[in-house]
């Protein structure tokens, strides 16, 4: 299996040079030259291995240039009751009537990421040691709330590595913030920036392709790689949970083997949705993935019309790791739907950098809509769905999940489609205690951040994630806080170049 650019199909490299590098030369992203096929005979036999093996299985699909041994260093090390509070790592919980949340927030972080972000230094040190790489590689990384800590825990005193965080200092929940800036670990850094998620992930882009730069870090045996799902071994993980949860409801008799599901996920760079699509493609019966967005809502629109246009308000709301409006991982999907046609993602993504606006083609409109459905709530909406939720089912579930309940709710009121359904669950109802708890008790609370945990345990019944509970008592080790134009600057300061 072979790796092309989403900007110049005549790129071929193995998987390991693609992990290592993160982002092609020229700034497209690499995806697999094919998507492998899975059997459901497969999936079926998936059902009675742990998750560990469960990935090791799909990744061998993927990451052909590793050897077994290497595959299982790396999933056995990442996949464990050390690093995971479940030992089904990947847990589902049964909401109502054919609704499933999947929960993928028992890791060491409480977030979705965990899930893939265990497994990247493995992965990345790794490849770096298959393809001879005597670099030190300096990890960029940009985070609307969950990726930065969730990078920074993976990668903390990982040999042969340095990990810049990059967040939006009023666009992350003040648990998300608490968690970076106590952050250990000696090749770590973190710093705010005075702007909104996308000035942080444009800064990293740039940053990636500038040629100088790149030139310096050589000069100082050094090269960059990146932990945000723009990197295949970021995505390649998350596609290892649909279909293991899969595998997981054909076990436990809530499904019969090729009954389709519907898959909700709540998504703004488009990353953990775009692993559903894969896990389809390679052969787990979906009916329709589901697309839930909140205000910010420049996916909904796109699905719904073609024309993806981010010259919109940006909105900072109670579910912050979705307050995106450029959604990287969304040119790996239309490089698939256009038949690996890299000049027409050079046009529309070029079209998008000079004008922030573009539309596709009407073939390309059709196969969106045929496989996904989109919808979005507001701030109010999704504290009421928090709400009818405890009240109804004494399950507390986080803001970013609500809005995929609630965006689920209208889908299944509007069609009628009765399907059984999966929803990602992406973060712990805790790291956003502040409102959740509003939601729950109906007005806000006075308490400050740890009491409001203690609050919504006693209410909630969910015992507090040590990982969370544990950050009250630590420093406070990173502060900064930058304008925009200053991170290339920053980031050379940090190297020490």
């Amino acid at each position: 299996m072979f790796y092309n650019s989403t900007r110049n199909s005549d790129i071929k490299v193995s998987s390991a040079e693609a992990i290592t590098q993160g982002i092609s030369a020229e700034g497209g992203l690499f995806v697999p030259e094919s998507i492998p096929s899975i059997t459901l005979d497969e999936v079926k036999a998936l059902g009675e291995m742990n998750y560990a093996d469960r990935a090791a299985y799909v990744f061998k699909k993927f990451l052909t240039d590793f050897t077994d041994a290497e595959i299982h260093y790396c999933t056995d090390n990442a996949y464990s009751v050390k690093s995971f509070e479940t030992e089904s790592i990947a847990e589902i919980s049964h909401l109502f009537d054919g609704t499933y949340m999947l929960e993928l927030w028992h890791g060491p972080t409480c977030a979705f990421k965990d899930m893939a972000l265990q497994i990247l230094p493995y992965f990345l040190t790794t490849s770096a040691k298959k393809i001879n790489l005597d670099k030190k590689i300096v990890i960029l990384v940009a985070t609307s709330g969950d990726t930065g800590k969730a990078a920074l825990e993976g990668f903390k005193d990982v040999e042969g590595t340095q990990i810049l965080v990059f967040y939006p200092e009023q666009g992350v929940s003040p648990m998300q913030k608490r968690q970076m800036k106590t952050q250990e670990g000696e090749n770590v850094g973190v710093c705010a920036l005075k702007g909104n998620f996308d000035d942080c992930q444009n800064g990293v882009k740039a940053i990636f392709t500038n040629e100088e730069i790149k030139e310096k870090l050589a000069e100082n045996s050094m090269m960059f790689s990146s932990a945000n799902s723009i990197n295949w071994g970021r995505l390649v993980p998350q596609i290892v949970y649909y279909i293991s949860s899969y595998a997981d409801l054909v076990k436990g008799g809530e499904i019969q083997l090729g009954d389709k599901i519907n898959i909700v996920v709540p998504t703004g760079n488009f990353g953990n949705i775009l692993a559903a699509y894969y896990a389809k493609h390679m052969g787990i019966p979906v009916n329709k993935l589901i697309c839930a967005s909140n205000i910010n809502n420049v996916l909904t629109d796109f699905i719904n019309t073609g024309v993806y246009d981010r010259n919109r308000q940006f909105y900072a709301t109670t579910s912050p790791s979705m307050d995106i409006l450029i959604s990287s991982n969304l040119e790996r999907l239309l490089y698939l739907m256009t038949g690996r046609n890299d000049e027409t993602i050079k046009d529309w993504f070029g079209q998008l950098a000079a004008n922030g606006r573009y539309e596709v083609s009407a073939d390309v409109k059709a196969k969106l809509t045929e496989e996904f459905c989109a919808g979005f709530c507001d701030d109010e909406q999704t504290k009421n769905t928090i709400h009818e939720i405890y009240e109804k089912y004494s399950y507390t579930c986080d803001t970013h999940t609500a809005v995929a309940v609630k965006v689920y709710e209208d889908y299944k009121r509007e069609t009628g489609d009765t399907t059984k359904t999966v929803i990602a669950s992406t973060a712990s109802p805790y790291k956003f205690s502040a409102s959740v708890l509003e939601a729950v008790e109906g007005g806000k609370s006075e308490l400050d951040e740890y009491d409001m945990v203690a609050k919504l345990a006693e209410l909630s019944n969910i015992p507090v994630p040590s990982a969370l509970a544990d950050l009250r008592n630590k420093p406070e080790r990173f502060n900064d806080s930058i304008e925009k134009d200053a991170m290339k600057e920053y980031v050379l300061k940090n190297l020490g170049i």
